[in-house]
């Protein structure tokens, strides 16, 4: 029989009305992750932020940038896999 407690990670995937947070923290586990799921990116691209399934990508060098472009669907697809969700759509590449 349930006491009228539940744990505070409970509330959180559970409750309705914090849907917001919730995602908030599903996109932001995605730049905490972000080298786990690429570690061969660290010195090439840098997770910036996710916002609208969205994911921003900082990229210094153009080169770079044209190949993770190239790639970019390929990202995608391993970033939602590796998360169990459809949670990045698109990435956006910026300076």
């Amino acid at each position: 029989m349930h006491n009228g407690f539940i744990s505070l990670g409970e509330a959180i995937e559970k409750e309705p009305s914090l849907s917001k947070l919730r995602n908030s923290i599903k996109d932001s586990d995605i730049i905490v992750k972000f080298y786990e799921i690429f570690n061969d990116f660290e010195k090439i691209a840098e997770p910036v932020k996710v916002k609208n399934n969205v994911l921003f990508l900082r990229v210094e060098n153009s080169v770079w940038r044209s190949e993770l472009k190239f790639k970019e669907q390929a990202i995608i697809e391993k970033i939602n896999e590796f998360v169990k969700e459809e949670r990045i759509k698109k990435i956006k590449f910026v300076s």
